[in-house]
């Protein structure tokens, strides 16, 4: 792919990953054919910050695991209100990692 495309959508979306990620993700980018570019123009990737909000607002019902897509994680949330309480806090601390383990999982489906 072209360095300058590659760039634009590393210095775009360079929150959303782990600081450790983007070397790794820029050389595999440099690799993929041109024609992929309008996969990763449209790829949805949370934002860490938003979720983080979410997760101070609704984390006892396990709103902010069902948002990035940890679906079981959401369920027990929700059924144990949080694992009363304790969950919820912990997860306060947690969720923005989460957040972006799960959006280089979505880059790295594209990618291979």
């Amino acid at each position: 792919m072209d360095p300058q495309k590659v760039d634009m959508f590393i210095m775009t979306n360079a929150k959303y990953f782990h600081s450790f990620h983007i070397a790794q993700i820029r050389e595999r980018l440099l690799e993929i054919d041109d024609s992929k570019w309008v996969l990763f123009q449209t790829l949805q990737l949370k934002d860490p910050t938003t979720i983080l909000i979410v997760s101070l607002l609704g984390g006892a019902l396990g709103i902010d695991r069902f948002i990035i897509g940890d679906t079981g994680l959401g369920i027990g949330k929700l059924l144990t209100c949080g694992g009363f309480g304790i969950w919820a806090i912990i997860d306060l601390f947690l969720i923005m990692d989460a957040t972006r383990d799960s959006n280089i999982v979505k880059l790295q489906q594209l990618l291979y």
